[in-house]
């Protein structure tokens, strides 16, 4: 769901780029009072394998597009919403910059609508709740299904609403939204069922992840395996993946009466960026760090 900066006229895009760096800055604050430095370096690989899952494109039947996984949900129900806001917008910021996935203009509303909808409403608001203290089996399957159609529909109507606002573009309104929101909704359901699936995993690997149990050392050989997890999905999935156009792109072409665009070649290999997100994750939890240490000394 990687907004172009076509979509986007320089005056709401830059108006979404200061509501972004607000929740950047209040999110960095929340993490800040009570960083835990044992929590670093899954942060950096759990976003590193949430770029290389987001690199996977899976067809959708019947449409003609293809969806990918966007991660917020996975990444609020291991983190927290704070710290998982974070390393999404860090995983964005990467490709937008290094991969020319969405543009700089829109970088700000692309942070905004896969990571705040996911962190901040879909996390707390539906997951939480409805798979309560201990979530296990159908409780887990259920909100993270959920959970996971909320995120993806209320970044399409956040997509919506920004393409509307800038007035840049020939899209009408009413079937944009028409095309948009459905073919998000299938796609966060694979969202939810994938965050599930992935949650029960890791949970069973590290106790110490779920709600509501007691912390525990981290287990460095963990750490490594989902490290060496996401260079996997880089290295095969992308090479597996769709080569449809996704749910955005077959959305906007479908509504302008158009043939969808030909993917741009990215400068990088998926590879690397999992690299690249891991150092950005790392250098971002260590400047919060440094801030904590410099302002405990002044």
């Amino acid at each position: 769901m990687h907004m172009s900066d076509a979509l986007l006229s320089p005056a709401v895009g830059g108006a979404l780029w200061m509501v972004t760096a607000g929740a950047v800055a209040v999110s960095a604050r929340r993490v800040e009072r009570a960083p835990d430095a044992r929590r670093v370096p899954l942060m950096g690989v759990l976003g590193a394998f949430v770029f290389a899952a987001q690199t996977v494109n899976f067809s959708i039947p019947g449409t003609g597009s293809s969806g990918h996984l966007m991660g917020g949900l996975l990444l609020a129900a291991l983190l927290g919403p704070a710290a998982g806001f974070l390393v999404l917008a860090s995983v964005v910021c990467v490709q937008a910059l290094f991969f020319a996935d969405g543009g700089l203009l829109a970088l700000g509303a692309n942070v905004l609508n896969m990571g705040a909808a996911s962190c901040f409403v879909a996390y707390p608001l539906v997951f939480r709740p409805l798979a309560g203290a201990k979530p296990t089996g159908a409780r887990l399957v259920v909100a993270s299904t959920l959970g996971g159609v909320t995120s993806l529909v209320l970044g399409a109507l956040g997509v919506v609403a920004q393409t509307t606002a800038s007035g840049v573009s020939t899209l009408p309104a009413g079937p944009f939204l028409a095309l948009l929101v459905p073919i998000h909704a299938v796609i966060g359901a694979v969202e939810g069922l994938a965050t599930a699936a992935l949650l029960r995993v890791l949970w069973r690997a590290r106790p110490e992840l779920a709600p509501a149990s007691a912390p525990s050392r981290a287990a460095r050989m963990f750490t490594v395996a989902i490290a060496a997890a996401a260079v996997l999905v880089a290295g095969l999935g992308a090479r597996l993946a769709s080569a449809l156009p996704d749910g955005l792109e077959w959305s906007v072409a479908r509504t302008a009466g158009a043939a969808p665009a030909e993917p741009a070649p990215v400068p990088l290999p998926a590879v690397a960026g999992v690299g690249i997100t891991l150092a950005a994750v790392a250098l971002l939890f260590a400047l919060l760090r440094a801030l904590r240490r410099r302002a405990r000394g002044a």
